[in-house]
């Protein structure tokens, strides 16, 4: 059954090179109006999800909509309504910036003017230049101001602060946040965790080419374990005494463990029968929930 609120909707999406299974039956939904964190390193199936949703790859089985079009048969009139920006940007060499993002304009639903020269004076990109005289980080901004500037329904980023600075990352983000604001839909595939931490309402995480956690980041942590740091004015001789508190460690009087969210309340009151000199409760990062995936180091 048709999700109408989902723009992205994908589910059981295989796509195998040769031997290799690069997506093995992955699902993936993106309600409009969000922007959606699409997180994994390298070689998780990233790239090869995207290449699928434009177009660019067919899938080998699954099923798949965009924009409430195929992507493989409705490539040309999809293309009009998205914008999409990879991790390198390759421009054309004699053409300025600015012939540039004009010409993307025009190949979607054309550009608002007023915001195109509001994104080249925030991201101080020269748009006189060269497409063979910039810089990666610059040829990143092109094709952002592109994006951004035009009128679409959706924009998928792919890496799309691969060569930007602090001060141009911290920037993408505040005009992805205003996309937000407009009810534009985003799909920002990223290894920056921080970067969706700040940005998605909701997170799918990829491993081997399956996505093996979806949802908000507060529904992500009830998954998982709170940390519980404690600095005991007088340390106990042991912590058997704490029985809803798991990895319990101490040293030199401070305390670390692992509280399971449905029993907080009643560890810190194991906790508060000792004499404390500080307490401190922490979720999860997003960090933590995706290392949790990728502890053994495996990045397939």
């Amino acid at each position: 059954m048709t999700d109408e609120s989902a723009i992205i909707e994908v589910s059981g999406l295989v796509k195998s090179f040769g031997q290799f299974r690069a997506l093995d039956g992955l699902d993936l939904s993106v309600a409009r109006g969000e922007v959606h964190g699409f997180l994994g390193p390298n070689g998780a199936g990233k790239s090869t999800t995207i290449r699928v949703l434009l177009g660019l790859l067919r899938a080998d089985a699954g099923h798949l909509r965009l924009l409430g079009g195929d992507p493989w048969r409705d490539v040309v009139s999809l293309h009009r309504r998205l914008a999409y920006v990879p991790g390198d940007v390759m421009l054309w060499p004699g053409m300025t910036g600015g012939e540039a993002i004009d010409l993307l304009g025009k190949l979607r639903g054309g550009l608002d003017e007023t915001r195109r020269k509001e994104l080249l004076e925030r991201f101080d990109l020269d748009p006189t230049k060269r497409g063979r005289q910039y810089s990666k980080g610059n040829r990143q901004k092109v094709a952002l101001v592109a994006a951004l500037a035009s009128d679409v329904d959706l924009l998928i980023l792919d890496e799309p602060t691969s060569g930007l600075d602090p001060l141009m990352e911290a920037i993408f983000q505040e005009e992805i946040a205003k996309e937000k604001a407009r009810g534009r839909s985003v799909l920002l595939s990223s290894h920056i965790l921080s970067e969706a931490e700040a940005l998605a309402d909701r997170v799918s995480i990829i491993r081997a080419g399956k996505v093996v956690e979806t949802g908000t980041l507060d529904q992500l942590r009830q998954r998982t374990r709170t940390t519980v740091h404690a600095v005991f004015a007088d340390p106990p001789a042991s912590l058997d005494g704490l029985h809803l508190v798991h990895d319990a460690r101490l040293k030199e009087g401070r305390f670390t463990g692992t509280v399971d969210n449905d029993q907080l309340s009643a560890a810190m009151a194991e906790l508060s029968r000792y004499r404390l000199t500080s307490l401190t409760v922490a979720p999860p990062s997003l960090e933590e929930l995706f290392l949790r995936q990728y502890g053994n180091g495996d990045a397939a």
